[in-house]
């Protein structure tokens, strides 16, 4: 269950030289009106007097927004990218952009925040991030601007999404980002096998992970050269052990773990319980272990580098590892360099567990990292304009298509299901007439950047294109076959609640982590787990799950 309280820390760091343009100003409120949640004249420069659903925004006259830029190293900002050509040429929209590397942005977009020098725009943001910097008065209260945001009113409601608005709304109703959204889960982790070496073996992909072990214990005697049949990866994920793995895995087992941990409490149908302290939470711990103790998964899968782990899968060392549609790629290009030439790569659908064939709440959310809105820019001249931007580019049909795809007859050709990208334009392989040395549609054109394109597709359609068949096969299986978690009700925790919470939820968080890391490797032993119980009660679990359970109205 992910509710907006995780506290994220801030070290004593001056905020360094922000590359481009950087935004400054004292909070405002954006004139007598703005409280109501009205703009009036004063405010509304640039903006369209007729906005609706579907409109196509175009400034009136050209404005200029500041945007906090995520900078990617896999495709750095590039000032005469064709997005924002385009959006300057057609839309009559220019930036004032705070550059921040990707490296640094969680530290530095919480410091620009509370120091009330955000740009306007913050995108590349989930509620949780900026939960507990929405009491100082720096962030707007988007909530109070919905009659503004017509396409995004339109999906939420259309999409059957507005209880899960609700979980993102604080104590008084408020709420301060505007998700990404989807129209289906979009699952993509899972585990990635050598389907070559399992028709040799006879066998078919597992349905359990009950049936993945015996499988794995096939692969071990048939092909005895392996070093191990199963190894893992960290995916950078300091302090997280297994972080995609037991996330994708914990559905199953009726908790959430890994990556899906979120402020470590899971919905039982009646109240909130804490995750890491769950029969279910042990029962995967215990199952993963036994992998270790039993020789099937590489324990050096725990703390390896991720260039190891993948040297491993790609030179036929292991026969399975964890992946996402992205890295299978990856495999299959490093299988071929090392002379593999026949090893087959397949994504499994993640096996169901003991309590049953249950995607976790996270993976089946349909809620993406979102944009924030500083407090200051309801001060603007443009801003109504930038808010019918805002709702045009990121959640309008044809917002999502163009931040996406990018322009029909530059970047691709065909319309609705047909579309298809240029020959010589290429994103992750999908294009098979890129050729060899392909231009790429976020790296050279500014595309199919989390920065303009929050959800990357939104709609089912979306989400089916622009990926392999395998992929869109694998979303497709997932979210037919298997039933998605409740995340249960809202948690509108009051600001004293919320920092009552915080830190408790921080330590518990720590000692979760590490002991499921010492249970995982077996440096601490499982006939101690009663033992780590109690060390959570005196971190304070009881009580910080009893004010979850107040805060949701679910207080026994």
């Amino acid at each position: 269950m992910k509710f907006p309280t995780k506290p994220f820390a801030i070290g004593a760091t001056a905020v360094l030289a922000l590359g481009l343009a950087s935004c400054s100003g004292d909070g405002g409120d954006g004139g007598s009106d703005a409280a109501s949640g009205e703009i009036d004249e004063a405010h509304s420069v640039g903006a369209m007097a007729d906005f609706g659903v579907d409109t196509t925004f175009v400034a009136t006259e050209p404005v200029e927004f500041g945007l906090m830029y995520r900078d990617h190293p896999n495709y750095p900002l590039k000032k005469d990218w064709s997005i924002l050509q385009h959006l300057a040429d057609d839309h009559n929209v220019t930036f004032d952009i705070q550059s921040v590397p990707l490296a640094d942005f969680g530290q530095k977009r919480s410091l620009l925040i509370s120091s009330g020098e955000a740009a306007d725009m913050i995108p590349s943001t989930y509620t949780a991030d900026v939960a507990n910097l929405t009491s100082g008065g720096a962030l707007l209260k988007v909530s109070d601007y919905l009659d503004y945001l017509p396409n995004f009113q339109d999906k939420i409601e259309k999409w059957g999404l507005e209880a899960d608005l609700d979980r993102t709304r604080d104590a008084d109703g408020d709420f301060y980002v505007l998700p990404g959204l989807l129209e289906i889960a979009k699952p993509d982790y899972t585990i990635a096998i050598r389907a070559d070496l399992w028709e040799e073996a006879g066998l078919e992909d597992p349905t359990t992970w009950d049936e993945f072990t015996e499988q794995l214990k096939v692969i071990q005697d048939t092909f005895p050269d392996l070093s191990y049949p199963y190894t893992e990866r960290t995916w950078s994920a300091a302090g997280v052990a297994l972080p995609a793995t037991l996330q994708a895995a914990s559905g199953g087992f009726g908790t959430e773990a890994g990556w899906g941990y979120g402020d470590g409490v899971t919905w039982n149908g009646s109240e909130f319980e804490f995750s890491g302290a769950q029969d279910g939470y042990r029962d995967m711990i215990t199952y993963f272990h036994g992998l270790i103790e039993d020789g099937l998964l590489d324990p050096e899968g725990l703390t390896q580098d991720e260039d190891t782990a993948k040297a491993k899968f790609t030179t036929g060392k292991v026969a399975a590892i964890s992946t996402n549609s992205q890295e299978t790629t990856g495999y299959r290009q490093g299988l071929a360099e090392s002379g593999l030439d026949d090893a087959v790569v397949r994504n499994i659908v993640v096996p169901a567990g003991p309590a049953g064939n249950i995607m976790d709440a996270t993976t089946g959310g349909r809620f993406e990292s979102g944009i924030a809105i500083s407090a200051k820019a309801a001060d603007k001249p443009y801003f109504k304009a930038m808010l019918q931007y805002i709702d045009w580019l990121y959640f309008s049909d044809e917002g999502l298509e163009f931040a996406r795809w990018g322009v029909e007859g530059e970047t691709f050709e065909g319309q609705g299901a047909d579309r298809k990208l240029l020959p010589g334009i290429d994103w992750n392989g999908v294009n098979p007439d890129a050729g060899d040395n392909p231009k790429l549609l976020n790296t050279d054109f500014g595309y199919y950047n989390g920065v303009w394109s929050l959800a990357h597709g939104s709609t089912a359609e979306e989400l089916g294109m622009m990926v392999s068949e395998e992929t869109a096969n694998f979303r497709t299986q997932m979210n037919e076959e298997k039933e998605i978690a409740d995340g249960g009700p809202a948690v509108p925790l009051d600001a004293m609640q919320r920092e009552e919470v915080a830190i408790t939820q921080t330590n518990l968080e720590d000692l979760v982590m590490t002991a499921t890391s010492q249970f995982l490797r077996g440096d601490r032993p499982l006939s101690d787990w009663d033992a780590y119980v109690e060390e959570l009660r005196a971190a304070g679990m009881d009580e910080y799950v009893a004010t979850i359970n107040e805060a949701a109205g679910t207080a026994s």
